[in-house]
């Protein structure tokens, strides 16, 4: 298995710390509001890794966080006139239902932020004693950049280059650095903001020591595999390495791996262009098995456009796969108990190349894009070759291997079963009762249960209009 490093910007032979066994960390959201198809991506990339190597047979420690205290909480706390935990708490809740429509498994470990103070100041500590940070006079504390000699090694920057060129680093209390390009670890209180009691003083930790702590606690010193987004290369996963390897003195992730960027028709998303859509926008106009498969139709690190002809052609492709288990289901209700001809056996034995296509797709980087058209090959050849005449067990063969590959990336493709359209008209009643109830916990549940059953809902101004997936 090959791994592209972007540490080493070459792909490597995939060896992990401990044999069997892979420890993972994927920086997850900062829980403020819904999540977008941008934060998406990196759950439905990083759960695929996750399902190849189960499926190779590796026992998988996957660790995801969510950033339950920043500045954007707290804004809309304010806003709300409530606490930021309430914000982070009720957006933890609504990250899980979308990471659950978008079939993503729970993490191992969903560690939060405010939960692991204790650790973050633990490490700071280290980092003071080691000679790595120090303490401004209002208390804040900086991580000494220049003290890490390999600063910059992830992201191939030049600390040097940064002083003179990256004006983004410069923040407010750029007067008490002893350089520039010195981070925060540790910032004092502000008024109507949570805090925690620190020795230097009361305030919260930074965003980068959060992650570094908490890969630390549930994964250990140094893992397998670190990833996330590629905007998180610099500063944060640069930081992440520099506070780690400073405080721990090992080596913080064998791998790192990065996903590309998400656009919207060919422009970068953003609320002021009006191209900004969460998972829940997208779950309304598609069943979000869809968005998965788009997700998953281009190389994880290749820059990825969204569009409506995009999104139509991945929900074609998806039909593809659901329609011939469709029919094999279809055949296997008909089909005699009989043993397998030598014919089929000779036939499955050919299927099994199909799988050795994905297998070779998803060892070269986890190539999902390849890995697919291994999938479409199969159902082509089984397209082909069931029909009323062949045996339960060819057919039943031929079907798992379509739902093994499906499942490894995460695509349900066997149809659960239908509901009454009886049963869709009173859920749908149910549903707009709530809503004018502002009960929307309700509606949402509601919506849930639809989409789970292949039922797309559309608000019109007519009213809602439905239809099968």
């Amino acid at each position: 298995m090959k791994v592209y490093n972007t540490l080493s910007r070459k792909k490597e032979e995939f060896i992990p710390l401990e044999e069997g066994k892979v420890s993972m960390y994927v920086c997850g959201p900062t829980v403020y509001n819904l999540i977008h198809i941008g934060n998406a991506r990196p759950m439905i990339v990083f759960d695929t890794v996750r399902r190849y190597m189960e499926h190779k047979g590796y026992a998988v420690n996957y660790v995801s966080n969510f950033t339950d205290v920043d500045d954007k909480i707290i804004k809309k706390a304010n806003e709300e006139g409530t606490d930021a935990s309430v914000i982070s708490e009720r957006y933890i809740a609504e990250c899980k239902k979308d990471m659950e429509a978008l079939n993503v498994k729970p993490a191992t470990t969903h560690p939060k932020a405010t939960c692991e103070i204790d650790g973050m100041i633990e490490m700071i500590n280290t980092l003071l004693e080691k000679g790595h940070a120090y303490v401004a006079e209002d208390g804040t504390v900086y991580f000494k950049t220049r003290s890490f000699a390999e600063y910059g090694k992830l992201s191939h920057k030049n600390l040097d280059d940064l002083r003179s060129g990256e004006r983004s680093l410069l923040v407010s209390g750029e007067d008490q650095k002893q350089d520039p390009l010195d981070f925060v670890l540790w910032k004092p209180k502000k008024e109507g903001e949570p805090f925690w009691t620190a020795p230097w003083c009361e305030g919260r930790p930074g965003w980068h020591i959060e992650c570094s702590v908490m890969s630390k606690k549930y994964l250990g010193d140094e893992i397998d595999i670190h990833a996330g987004g590629e905007d998180l290369i610099f500063p944060h996963h640069e930081n992440e390495i520099a506070q780690s390897e400073a405080a721990n003195g090992k080596p913080f992730a064998k791998y790192w791996m990065h996903n590309g960027f998400l656009n919207i028709d060919n422009k970068k998303m953003s609320k002021s262009l009006g191209n900004f859509f969460t998972v829940r926008d997208i779950s309304e106009k598609y069943d979000l098995q869809v968005l998965r498969f788009f997700m998953l139709s281009a190389h994880y690190r290749s820059p990825l456009n969204f569009s409506a002809e995009l999104m139509a052609a991945a929900k074609n492709g998806l039909d593809r796969i659901v329609t011939s288990v469709v029919n094999l289901n279809f055949l296997l209700e008909n089909a005699g108990d009989g043993a397998m001809s030598e014919a089929e056996e000779n036939l499955l034995a050919e299927a099994e190349g199909f799988v050795d296509k994905f297998d070779e797709a998803m060892d070269d980087d986890f190539n999902t894009a390849d890995a697919i058209s291994a999938i479409f090959e199969l159902v082509k050849f089984a397209n082909t070759h069931a029909d009323a005449e062949s045996s339960g067990a060819f057919l039943e063969a031929l079907k798992e291997k379509i739902v093994m590959l499906s499942d490894i990336c995460g695509l349900i493709v066997e149809k659960k079963q239908g509901m009454l359209d009886e049963d869709i008209e009173a859920l749908i009643q149910e549903r707009q009762e709530a809503r004018k109830a502002k009960n929307f916990a309700r509606a949402d549940e509601i919506r849930n249960i639809l989409t789970e059953k292949g039922i797309i809902l559309e608000d019109t101004r007519e009213g809602v209009k439905w239809k099968r997936a």
